[in-house]
Formats: C-alpha cells, sequence, structure tokens
C-alpha cells in the first residue's frame, strides 16, 4: 500500500543520513574510476533536502511519493566539452547497474525548437546501503558539459524556483542561450581536438587531470594550477605511457590512503610545518601524488630527470615527507 505524503517524509527524514552517505560512496566510486580511465571531470553528489522532498511532492502531485520520487539522491558528473558525454555515460554504466538512461542530446525532432540536451541516468548507489526494505538506494545521474551545467543552473533558478510561470520573452530569451551552449561546446571541442597535434602539452594536461581527479577524493583544498604545470612537465618525463598512468595511480593512491591523508595533514597549508617554515608547497598540490609514487617506483630516475629543471629543495622535501632518502 502506497504512504501518505506524511508517512513518505517521515521514512524519508529517518533515511536520509544513509542515502547521504551512499551519495558519497558513489561520488569516490566515480571519482576513482575516473581517474582510472583518465575522464577529466568534476563529481559532486548529495541526497535531497528535506525541504526539497516534500516540495516536489506537492509540486508534482505524486500519489505514491515515496516511490515515484527516483532522485532521492542527485550525482552530478560535469565534463569540459561535449565529447567526453560517450566516455562519461560510458564510465557510469560499467562503474554502477544503470536502471534507465534518457539521452536527448541529439534529439532534433524539430528542427525550429532548441531544447535542453538532457542526459539523465538511473542507478543503483555504490557500497551496500538499503533501506529497511532490504532495497539498495538508487540515485539520479545527470551528465552535463560545463557550458550546460551553468546554463542548466541559472535557468533553473529563473524558470522553476520563483514558484509562478516565467513571461514568455524570459523564458524564450533563456532558450535562446541554447544556441550559444552548442557553439561554445563544439568550439571548445575543436580546441580540445588541435591541441592534441601536441603531444608535449597533451602528456602535462592528461597527467594534471588524473591527479587532481584523485587529489579531490582526499582534499578540497585549492592550489595552483600553474605551479602544476612547471611540475609535471618535469614529472612527464619520467612516465613513458601516460594514457595508462591513471589506473596505476588509482591503484597507488588506494594502497597508501591512510599515509597520504597523514602528510597532508602534517605538511598540508594548514599543518604547523607550512605555516612555520613556509616550505612543503607541493603538499597542497595535486602532483605531490605522482612524486609519491614516482618516489616510491622511479626515485632514481625522478631525481636525475629533476636535477637542473626544478628546485632541489622542493624535491628533498616531498622526500622526507614520503620518508625516503635521496
Amino acid at each position: 500500500m502506497p504512504l501518505t505524503v506524511e508517512e513518505a517524509f517521515q521514512r524519508y527524514q529517518q533515511e536520509h543520513p544513509r542515502i547521504e552517505a551512499a551519495a558519497n560512496a558513489t561520488k569516490t566510486h566515480l571519482d576513482n574510476r575516473a581517474a582510472r580511465k583518465g575522464i577529466t571531470c568534476q563529481v559532486s553528489a548529495r541526497a535531497k533536502e528535506l525541504s526539497s522532498f516534500n516540495t516536489k511532492v506537492y509540486r508534482k502531485g505524486y500519489t505514491d511519493p515515496w516511490t515515484q520520487i527516483t532522485d532521492k539522491a542527485g550525482v552530478r558528473l560535469v565534463v569540459p566539452h561535449r565529447g567526453l558525454l560517450g566516455p562519461a555515460l560510458e564510465l557510469v554504466k560499467e562503474s554502477l547497474e544503470v536502471i534507465e538512461v534518457q539521452d536527448y542530446r541529439d534529439n532534433h525532432d524539430d528542427e525550429y525548437r532548441l531544447s535542453y540536451p538532457r542526459l539523465h541516468v538511473q542507478a543503483v548507489m555504490f557500497g551496500a546501503e538499503k533501506d529497511p526494505d532490504g532495497v539498495p538506494y538508487q540515485c539520479e545521474i545527470q551528465l552535463r558539459t560545463e557550458a550546460v551545467d551553468l546554463w542548466s543552473r541559472m535557468s533553473h533558478r529563473l524558470l522553476y524556483k520563483p514558484g509562478v510561470t516565467p513571461p514568455p520573452d524570459v523564458s524564450r530569451s533563456l532558450y535562446r542561450l541554447i544556441a550559444l551552449v552548442e557553439l561554445y561546446d563544439l568550439e571548445v571541442e575543436r580546441g580540445v581536438e588541435a591541441m592534441a597535434q601536441h603531444p608535449e602539452l597533451v602528456r602535462s594536461n592528461l597527467l594534471l587531470d588524473m591527479a587532481e581527479q584523485v587529489y579531490r577524493t582526499l582534499t578540497d583544498h585549492p592550489y595552483s594550477r600553474d605551479l602544476s604545470q612547471d611540475v609535471l612537465d618535469v614529472l612527464a618525463q619520467t612516465i613513458d605511457d601516460a594514457d595508462a598512468y591513471g589506473e596505476r595511480l588509482a591503484d597507488f593512491v588506494e594502497c597508501h590512503r591512510k599515509r597520504i591523508q597523514r602528510a597532508y595533514a602534517d605538511y598540508g597549508p594548514t599543518s604547523d610545518h607550512f605555516l612555520k617554515h613556509g616550505r612543503y608547497m607541493l603538499a597542497s598540490q595535486p602532483e605531490s601524488l605522482i612524486i609519491f609514487e614516482r618516489l616510491t617506483n622511479a626515485r632514481f630516475r625522478l631525481k636525475g630527470t629533476w636535477d637542473g629543471q626544478l628546485p632541489e629543495t622542493m624535491l628533498t622535501d616531498m622526500a622526507e615527507i614520503w620518508g625516503v632518502a635521496l
């Protein structure tokens, strides 16, 4: 028998912490899988706010709200350009049990009408979290480009949040922007393809993307991309197969996760070591993960490549943190 609105809300309130935990586990899982595959993306996840649950029941007029609200948890996977949506979708299919895919990226039935390029996946969340009935928790995964994500967040505030129907000219203006979003995505994709003709740039950028993806599973501290680029230009010279390195780095971090977390706590930007001495700047950078891996598996090659290109103290500081001698 379907739950009433009040019963569904009470149940959701009770299960909200478990749903939130499952959403966070799913985010971490997708982050790690993306790093292994070398797919650049930003993953975020959260359980639906309690107030939003009730509001959706009211707006939609659901008769069986517990069953009909399928986005009790939402995951958003944002990629830099349209060309990565396909690989991102395959990543989700390989990583989670998929229930349904709604793919309207190329829905051009009406050539005179612009529409939101919806790409949503309903999937079982990662991990062992289940509801009291023994049913695994599900989530709705939205896959977007950065441009579509910007448009969607802005338009959602204007079109859906006020509680009233916006004037037609406002709706029309927002949907006209879809044309600019399409153009932007195409130009970004074209630029990425052009950059691919310069392997030396691609290797460094690829390594940074891999490192950042895993780094975000450990900390959300900001970092200097300029410093990363300088260091990665050197680190790239110590890695023979950059395309396959993402999986190796993810495995290394998973094996040494607690050790790395201690290193960040002891030497990161908020640590006493850093505040007192102003050193160990690389300990708050994504490339620190690659340095730790290289110190473990290719220490002498790393030192030989580093010498003469970057300050020696930067490497010796990282070796000190990792507990190895150079």
